[in-house]
């Protein structure tokens, strides 16, 4: 397998997984949301219109990691989203480390590293041409 192939593999996943995320983010009422997992409970130190706007962002943050290639419309775009949703994972972080969420704090950890990954090997190993 070749470095692009792992890199489209690597931002189709994570794209999918935040534009799902995000959608649940702004569908569900914010109790119902809190209810899908113990992991979830970071949404009771936002309000409503908070988590709105994070599901707003996780949303088109992945939507910039699929459509801008798939499109190829300013496929730039990809490690530019790829970067905003590690600063996006990084604030999560921060989150889970206020709120003393160790085990979610690991999760929150892997998916800023894959993501600074991914900016990383479209922005210098594999860029699109």
């Amino acid at each position: 397998m070749t470095m692009n192939t792992a890199l489209w593999i690597l931002a189709g996943f994570l794209g999918s997984a935040f534009t799902i995320a995000g959608t649940m983010l702004l569908v569900l009422p914010k109790d119902r949301y809190r209810s899908l997992h113990h992991s979830q409970q970071w949404v009771d130190d936002f309000s409503t219109g908070q988590v709105k706007a994070i599901g707003a962002l996780k949303l088109l943050g992945g939507l910039g990691l699929l459509l801008p290639a798939v499109g190829d419309v300013a496929p730039v775009l990809v490690p530019l989203a790829a970067c905003g949703l590690a600063l996006f994972m990084a604030g999560a972080g921060t989150t889970r480390l206020r709120r003393g969420e160790l085990t979610s704090l690991v999760g929150d950890l892997v998916f800023l590293g894959t993501f600074a990954f991914l900016a990383w090997g479209r922005f210098g190993l594999e860029p699109f041409v």
